[in-house]
């Protein structure tokens, strides 16, 4: 820690699912507290409790590398104002290799609080089909009564993800028009955060 003063640390506990459900949560205090132990008081690291068995190690890595990026809170801050702009109920960038989320609006409350890591996992199969068959993922677009989402190619290192609950008769020009107009914004936050990192 003498050379790396402010650095981000990061502790995984894996293999939570070994310990029984009652105990989990006194099990994962007890590690952070070894941990914490033998850390310098400057350096106290982020601690998750994981399992690959259940949506924890998606929610711990999606969290790393959201802390990460340098201009986390301008990718925010944009993606709120487009939200708030398109009246989209919830907006998501996920990095394009990983589908891990980088930044979302989300609705509070929702009944399910994995929704976001179980579509990751079923774009991430889907676009390994595509590759498999040697065709490009570049969008996608769901419809029902309930809810239109679109997700689409983004920036060079995102895609986004766009749901509507109210309209479902949204047009799918409008948001592909919308999408293409929001890209240069989040493409110089994202250049800005690459240089920040590099320096």
């Amino acid at each position: 820690t003498q050379s790396t003063w402010g650095a981000h640390i990061f502790c995984l506990f894996h293999k939570m699912d070994l310990v029984e459900e009652n105990m989990r949560l006194q099990a994962f205090e007890e590690c952070r507290q070894q941990v914490l132990a033998v850390m310098e008081a400057h350096s106290i690291p982020d601690c998750y409790a994981t399992s690959i068995w259940d949506e924890s190690l998606y929610q711990a890595w999606s969290d790393i590398v959201h802390r990460l990026l340098p201009n986390a809170g301008a990718t925010e801050r944009a993606l709120k104002n487009f939200a708030r702009m398109l009246e989209a109920d919830e907006v998501l960038l996920f990095e394009k290799a990983t589908f891990l989320q980088v930044a979302t609006v989300q609705q509070p409350n929702h009944p399910d609080p994995h929704r976001f890591e179980k579509i990751s996992n079923i774009v991430k199969q889907f676009k390994y089909s595509c590759g498999k068959s040697n065709c490009d993922f570049g969008s996608m677009e769901i419809r029902n009564q309930n809810f239109v989402a679109f997700i689409e190619t983004f920036t060079r290192n995102t895609y986004i993800m766009l749901v509507f609950l109210a309209d479902t008769s949204i047009s799918s020009a409008a948001i592909q028009l919308n999408i293409k107009n929001a890209r240069a914004t989040f493409e110089k936050i994202e250049s800005t955060e690459q240089t920040g990192s590099r320096s």
